[in-house]
């Protein structure tokens, strides 16, 4: 496969492999990144993404092949060592000291003095702030680190690199936690480091995102290189059947399924300033979606029928039986069960064990006499584990070994251990691989193949398109279009979701 023609690369790796006992988790991988250019790093978990990136950092060092910088060897023996050299890493959640400011986070152990040896505030002050400038963002250099949003994080991080004067930058999933606007930030950003001859690496499982930002793509599977292209050249289809080696038709195996009688009936509710008179069916059988638009208020209205957050009018009934608002335990005991957004924090404990994980919500069947049976924790544990394919070391392992993946058909798991009638999915496979968004599908379209009512938040319209029996656009805290899966499409959705005309309801 031939890749994009350029003058010499500023970064090159050449063959590099790298294995942890004998697991090889790279293997001869070769790609170049150029200055000027953002170039896309796709695979699944696992493909051996997070491994060159920790060779790039530092973090590890090849077993064999090796890294060139500006057609010089180079072979960082730790992170300093790969700064030094003028590579900078910038992680999903950065980790910069809260109490200091801005300022002095970007110029850690490098304070310009003046007098006495004494730290020069304003001049450092002055070179964070033209810093900022180069970026085109407005960040106070004096302010505290601490309440920064994660996007303002990532731009002193940025700032950083390019106070140490960093040539090449490597972006990690750096938009999972950043809302629409801060990921349109990052990407004017981004485009301005280019544009000065940095070159960019980028890693995310978003395909709008590559797409439109970046140049070149370089596809990994199973630790090793399978194709460097010109992303003009290659297509979204290409691209996922290269990382997972089938066709894309097999990401969204829905099931066809007569829905049955109304399980979820919610009327009116309405929660001032958040969403309003908000009216919703979900059938037995049936996969419902929410779609539209970042602060639309679909989230919060899942969170309502829950029982997470309170609404002041309105009702919501299960089976014909009217539900308390307010209270999760109401909820669970009347057949729903919500897979939140955010797996992390809302999901899983990550302290504790992948067993005890998953059978949070049944402790009370396993114990005998109030006492937890281990074995009869263990057991269901791993049935359940067994049921949705998470791949784990062991049982006993903490959680936040788990691949994000894994991680999410945890949190699945934890909740179909209820047996609910309803299961609400809240962007069910943000942040994970296109070969487990698959499964995870799968695992969907089955439920509801058994019977089971779905309502699925997600803002990924081929996820919403692939999926979905009936389509319901909010817009503003309303809904505003409600469109059969058959006929849906993803202009009429957003037309739905903008208010653009054309939009059908």
């Amino acid at each position: 496969m031939s890749g994009p023609a350029a003058a010499s690369p500023l970064l090159h790796l050449r063959d590099v492999a790298k294995s942890f006992g004998p697991v090889a988790a790279v293997q001869g991988v070769s790609f170049a990144l150029h200055g000027g250019r953002v170039h896309a790093l796709a695979g699944e978990n696992g493909a051996g993404k997070s491994t060159v990136v920790k060779m790039l950092a530092g973090v590890h060092r090849p077993d064999s092949g090796g890294l060139e910088l500006e057609g010089r060897p180079i072979s960082p023996d730790g992170p300093a060592a790969a700064q030094a050299a003028g590579i900078a890493v910038i992680h999903q959640e950065p980790t910069l000291f809260p109490d200091l400011p801005v300022a002095e986070n970007i110029f850690m152990g490098r304070q310009p003095t003046g007098r006495f040896g004494r730290i020069d505030r304003g001049a450092m002050n002055e070179a964070a702030g033209r810093l900022f400038a180069r970026l085109g963002v407005a960040i106070d250099p004096d302010r505290q680190a601490r309440g920064l949003s994660i996007a303002d994080q990532q731009l002193v991080e940025i700032a950083k690199a390019l106070s140490r004067r960093a040539k090449v930058f490597v972006m990690d999933e750096p938009t999972a936690a950043l809302s629409g606007v801060e990921a349109t930030r990052l990407f004017a950003v981004i485009r301005g480091l280019t544009e000065r001859g940095a070159a960019v690496l980028f890693i995310s499982h978003r395909f709008d995102e590559i797409f439109s930002l970046c140049d070149d793509i370089t596809v990994m599977r199973d630790g090793a290189w399978v194709s460097t292209d010109r992303v003009a050249d290659v297509t979204v289809d290409t691209v996922v059947r290269r990382m997972v080696g089938r066709e894309v038709s097999a990401l969204f195996p829905k099931q066809d399924v007569d829905p049955g009688d109304v399980v979820l009936d919610v009327r009116g509710l309405t929660r001032t300033g958040v969403f309003e008179d908000v009216s919703l069916t979900v059938r037995r059988g049936e996969i419902v979606a929410l779609a539209g638009l970042v602060g639309a208020g679909r989230s919060e209205v899942v969170r309502a029928v829950f029982g997470v957050d309170r609404y002041e009018s309105g009702d919501v009934r299960v089976g014909g039986r009217l539900l308390p608002p307010g209270s999760p335990a109401a909820a669970m005991a009347q057949g729903i069960a919500l897979v939140p957004e955010d797996r992390r924090q809302q999901g899983l404990v990550m302290e504790l064990s992948v067993e005890r994980n998953a059978t949070l919500t049944r402790l009370r069947p396993l114990a005998t006499f109030g006492l937890l049976s281990g074995r009869g924790e263990r057991r269901a544990a791993a049935d359940l584990a067994r049921r949705l394919h998470v791949r784990h070391g062991g049982l006993g392992d903490a959680v936040g070994t788990l691949s994000g993946g894994n991680q999410q058909k945890l949190v699945l798991a934890k909740w179909l251990a209820t047996s609910p009638q309803v299961l609400i999915l809240d962007e069910p496979t943000r942040g994970i691989d296109v070969g487990t968004k698959a499964e995870v599908h799968r695992i969907m379209s089955g439920l509801a193949a058994e019977g089971m009512a779905v309502l699925m938040v997600s803002s990924e319209l081929p996820e919403v398109l692939g999926m979905a029996d009936r389509v319901l656009v909010m817009r503003e805290g309303r809904i505003t279009a409600e469109l059969p899966g058959s006929r849906a499409t993803e202009e009429s959705v957003m037309f739905a979701a903008t208010g653009q005309p054309g939009a059908g309801a």
